[in-house]
């Protein structure tokens, strides 16, 4: 297809990472090797921290009070906001302080980690103090906090230490993947199982063709999957119709979920695949009573001696659910031995796309945060506690990340109405600037950031637009996802895969680093 302009870039000339700033006004890190050496030592600069802090809250609350004298009501009100903020600070300082230092002589790893953590939260409400005490009837003075480079750090992967299994397949032995429950994301991580399944069998996955499922050659990239692992380990729907030329059959279909449907497949989508020439026998159940609502763990020896067979192509239904070998298949990177980051991940189109998006309206540092608001309430509020969160509180959480990250823009994937967005960025106010949130705007053609995606006709499909979102946050400096989205966990596994996860990463107003979950799309 032509070009737009002769000065248009290459489809496949990747951008240039932009350089970061590492400079830090403050390293907490320092605090480390005295922590680490004794643990008396540990106490006297806890003692320290706890005492500067609080000395240096009361001065500013006494030189405030003077100058108060003559203010308005507005700066009276600042001075109890601070007067809470102190008590609420000095109640932490003590808890972490009884907990931390109450029970054992020696400091782990993770209690020096658990206590940074801590401190910077601390540092955060202090830094609120001090800018409710300086607040004026004419705006706020701004104070310093901590670099966010330094606190937000990127995690390692440790991948040296990955189980894997090695995926050398029979090239005349099929699996037949079928996913059909939820949406795009449930299938991508179906479609990771089945891809388990398979190196277990030793078999060549069969990736499901348009007419039967999602169009996934638009958005995944086929062959880097076969590159990364240096042999044929899958092919497309249709070159496998053509190996079989046009009269393939499923010779076992051996169902893994038996309730509420065996193979979770309905008759109307085997009668789909019916239709597209593909012929097979009864199905039956590898175990009678296995629930997608309660899916017992499964071995590898399970897997194989239920569907270890000489069969040519078999299947095995939807496996979303299935819960074999958790740790091994959740590892970053996956369980699957390859040379590449990820395994399954976004087409060559959208990762530049993706790119330039960033580069032309967020930057190299920036927070991502998917909301997801639509069907969600019903799905939340069946939680205890529930992870629907009200407009104003969402808010709250969002401000204390940003401030956290040290970033000055945030990525908004959501599903939200407009009034629920507009309200959400008009409570984005942190030192008296708005945060801006950030949406993919609608195409215009004097915008070329997208250019690639509609030359090649890729604009406006669902699932092209789904997995765009998926690539920006999982390039985002700090992620906040959705508890409970499979959205946010596809996210997570990019994330993790590419060794773009921070620390700061966590689950809307949960404060703690997202774990893979299987849940609501």
């Amino acid at each position: 297809m032509a070009r737009d302009s002769p000065y248009e870039d290459d489809d496949h000339e990747n951008l240039i990472h932009q350089n970061k700033d590492k400079s830090a006004s403050f390293r907490i890190e320092e605090l480390q090797s005295p922590i680490r050496r004794r643990f008396s030592k540990g106490h006297y600069l806890f003692a320290a921290i706890v005492t500067v802090i609080s000395l240096v809250a009361t001065i500013y609350l006494f030189f405030s009070s003077k100058i108060c004298d003559t203010t308005s009501d507005r700066i009276k009100e600042s001075q109890l906001r601070a007067l809470y903020l102190l008590n609420k600070q000095r109640s932490s300082l003590f808890d972490l302080w009884n907990h931390t230092f109450g029970t054992s002589n020696n400091i782990t790893a993770v209690r020096f980690d658990q206590i940074k953590a801590s401190l910077l939260d601390q540092i955060t409400l202090n830094r609120h103090i001090k800018d409710t005490l300086l607040s004026t009837e004419n705006g706020t003075v701004s104070v310093p906090i901590v670099n966010g480079s330094e606190i937000c750090r990127k995690i390692d992967p440790k991948s040296s230490k990955r189980r894997t299994i090695e995926w050398k397949p029979d090239p005349n032995k099929f699996l037949f993947a079928i996913c059909l429950s939820g949406q795009m994301s449930n299938h991508l991580i179906c479609l990771e199982k089945h891809m388990f399944f398979a190196a277990v069998l030793n078999r060549v996955l069969v990736i499901p063709g348009s007419k039967f499922d999602y169009r996934y050659n638009l958005v995944l990239d086929i062959d880097h999957i076969n590159e990364c692992i240096g042999r044929k380990t899958v092919i497309s729907f249709e070159n496998f119709m053509e190996l079989k030329k046009n009269h393939a059959r499923i010779d076992k279909f051996i169902c893994y979920f038996s309730i509420p449907l065996p193979c979770y497949t309905d008759e109307d989508h085997l009668k789909k695949l019916k239709s597209l020439g593909i012929s097979m026998g009864k199905l039956k159940t590898a175990w009678k009573s296995e629930d997608i609502e309660n899916p017992s763990p499964k071995t590898v020896k399970d897997v194989e001696g239920k569907f270890g067979t000489k069969e040519d192509v078999i299947a095995i239904g939807d496996v979303f659910f299935a819960n074999v070998e958790k740790d091994w298949v959740l590892q970053p990177r996956g369980p699957i031995a390859h040379k590449c980051k990820i395994l399954i991940e976004p087409s060559k189109l959208i990762l530049l796309t993706a790119q330039r998006f960033i580069q032309t309206f967020l930057g190299s540092g920036f927070v991502a945060l998917h909301f997801r608001r639509h069907g969600f309430l019903k799905f939340c509020n069946a939680k205890k506690p529930s992870c629907f969160y009200p407009i104003p509180q969402a808010a709250d959480c969002i401000r204390q990340m940003v401030e956290k990250a040290n970033t000055s823009v945030i990525y908004l994937s959501t599903d939200a109405a407009e009034s629920e967005t507009s309200l959400l960025q008009s409570m984005l106010v942190m030192n008296g600037k708005t945060i801006p949130l950030v949406k993919r705007p609608p195409r215009d053609s004097a915008e070329k950031w997208d250019s690639l995606l509609y030359r090649h006709g890729l604009d406006g499909d669902d699932q092209v637009e789904a997995m765009l979102d998926k690539t920006i946050c999982a390039m985002a400096s700090v992620f906040i996802g959705a508890p409970g989205s499979t959205f946010t966990e596809d996210i997570l596994r990019l994330r993790k895969g590419w060794e773009t996860a921070s620390s700061c990463d966590e689950y809307l107003c949960h404060g703690e680093e997202p774990n893979f979950i299987a849940g609501d799309e």
